[in-house]
């Protein structure tokens, strides 16, 4: 029988200290190439920590062998084999042992393996075994590189390890490009997104777009896209030229609440330079969707702003625009479209009695989360969205305790998840109707206990202050809302003795409630839809599967 004995010494060198028990065993059992294979895995290397008693589960786990069937094949996989190795070429390196190539990048020298650059690089790659003159050359000097990013990439290739921060990104980046190291690339701008802020988002997207990285210009744009309130007050924002100012503009996907908050940014990168811009200042107010700006907004421009009394145009422009919302003509302008989470709110209700929670259901990912907490509950409540924020107007505290119909109106910050308190309507309203129109609030109709409401009322979030409007024809609880071409429409509800088919329409210009076409049927509390036909010209309102027929307008 044949013994091996493996012993290790202080040093953790392993010899052999018997190899057979007699002579006779060698020759007798062991070829030649089996002898000198046991000697080759007796004398291999290992550290302490890589060896156990369990040989077996040694090798597995910790070099990776794979047993197989047949325990006369085995086959060994070094894990920190190439890392060892990696190690031991950037040692040679430093000492200029057996280094290939000397790359000249300004007044610097670096040695190098040609081999680690094409393995790292496929522009080295390309270099050395395209046959280009290059492959026979010793020394070549580089062209459109700093030395300290050629620095830092010489070392990646040897390491795998790259240091990115703000001093050295605007060097690294453009050098990973050229030499294609993607891996040094992904670092360079998963670096640059971390650092997107208003002051240099712009900046970033360009730089990205300049050097072909998509995906860090996508990403950037969007945090433009949704930051831009805070973007048109950088210094960035007014060096942009006018083709990247309309570019921007033009977004569908632009974050703000009021329309008026691009006009606003446009007439300051004018004014940062007015001599040179104010000419170039029509095409990009097209570019603004004045269509959305107030009647009232856009009067006080044409009669105030210098600007406009510069440009002729521009101030002819914008009062086609005014004419047509003052008759109520429908634009084919669309709403912009951020690029933000679009979330439904439900508000208060009733179960057993009023309820106070507040829920939102997030439309793209299809979850309900709930959010703070109603200041007082309620049910038979009107809510509407108005400049980024949700308004729940009226309703009524239905308790064990108590019950009775509420003016109370609070607003509700979606990023802070907080309420905060409005002014109080000027009356109680259970079962308002509330609609939004040229950045006011409308709160239309509703009840105070067995009193009929046919006053309107209406809200300015600037101003927090309501104000009173042309009352109805008649007295409307749970009426129905909408607003079609700055025309709110206040339809069906119920007078205190019989449900209602017929509709009122409120002309903001004349203060004046008309009566239009009537319903087919008569109801309360119906909910709607606005839908604007594309076959035809024709506006409708849908109410639960049914509509109103246009009319048409004085």
């Amino acid at each position: 029988m044949c013994i091996a004995f493996c012993c290790f010494r202080k040093d953790n060198t392993r010899y052999v200290d018997n190899v057979f028990s007699n002579s006779h065993c060698l020759q007798g059992n062991f070829s030649k190439d089996v002898y000198l294979l046991l000697l080759t895995l007796l004398s291999c290397r290992m550290d302490g920590e890589d060896y156990t008693r369990d040989r077996n589960k040694c090798y597995e786990q910790k070099c990776g062998i794979d047993m197989g069937s047949d325990l006369g094949d085995m086959n060994f996989m070094m894990i920190d084999y190439i890392k060892e190795a990696m190690k031991a070429m950037a040692m040679m390196r430093g000492h200029q042992m057996l280094t290939d190539v000397t790359l000249e990048v300004g007044q610097e020298l670096y040695h190098a393996h040609k081999v680690v650059l094409a393995a790292g690089s496929p522009y080295f790659k390309a270099m050395f075994t395209g046959g280009l003159k290059e492959c026979e050359m010793k020394r070549i000097k580089l062209q459109g590189v700093s030395a300290t990013a050629m620095a830092l990439l010489i070392n990646f290739m040897y390491t795998g390890r790259i240091r990115v921060n703000e001093n050295t990104v605007c060097q690294l980046l453009p050098a990973a490009t050229m030499f294609q190291v993607k891996n040094v690339i992904h670092a360079c701008c998963d670096f640059l997104e971390r650092q997107l802020d208003p002051s240099n988002a712009i900046g970033i997207a360009s730089f990205a777009e300049q050097h072909g990285c998509s995906d860090l210009c996508s990403k950037a744009n969007q945090y433009i896209e949704r930051n831009f309130t805070q973007i048109c007050q950088e210094e960035e924002f007014f060096q942009l030229s006018p083709f990247q100012l309309i570019n921007l503009i033009k977004k569908d996907e632009l974050n703000v609440q009021d329309e008026k908050d691009v006009y606003n940014a446009v007439l300051k990168w004018v004014k940062y330079d007015e001599e040179t811009r104010y000419k170039k200042m029509e095409p990009i107010l097209c570019a603004v969707r004045c269509q959305f700006l107030t009647p009232k907004f856009l009067n006080e421009q044409m009669k105030h702003c210098d600007l406009l009394k510069k440009t002729p145009a521009c101030r002819e422009y914008l009062a086609r625009i005014f004419k047509d919302l003052t008759l109520h003509k429908r634009t084919a302008v669309k709403e912009r479209t951020p690029n933000t989470p679009r979330i439904i709110y439900v508000a208060g209700g009733y179960y057993r009695q009023s309820l106070n929670v507040l829920e939102g259901y997030n439309v793209d990912d299809k979850t309900w989360h709930t959010l703070a907490c109603l200041t007082v509950p309620r049910s038979g409540l009107g809510g509407a969205f108005l400049k980024g924020s949700f308004y729940a107007v009226g309703g009524r505290n239905n308790s064990q305790v108590n019950s009775y119909d509420s003016d109370w109106v609070d607003r509700y910050n979606p990023v802070k998840d907080i309420w905060r308190p409005c002014s109080p309507m000027m009356k109680p309203r259970s079962r308002v109707g509330v609609a939004v129109m040229d950045g006011l609030l409308y709160a239309v109709g509703g009840s105070e206990g067995t009193k009929y409401h046919n006053s309107v009322e209406c809200y300015d979030p600037e101003q927090d202050r309501w104000s009173w409007v042309k009352p109805m024809h008649t007295k409307r609880l749970a009426v129905g809302v909408a607003v079609v071409n700055r025309l709110l429409y206040a339809i069906g509800g119920y007078d205190g003795s019989k449900r209602l088919n017929t509709v009122e329409c409120y002309h903001p210009e004349n203060n004046e409630w008309t009566v239009v076409t009537s319903m087919h049927t008569y109801r309360s509390g119906a909910g709607f839809y606005i839908s604007f036909l594309r076959c035809s010209r024709n506006k409708s309102i849908y109410l639960c599967c049914w509509r109103i027929r246009r009319h048409k307008t004085t």
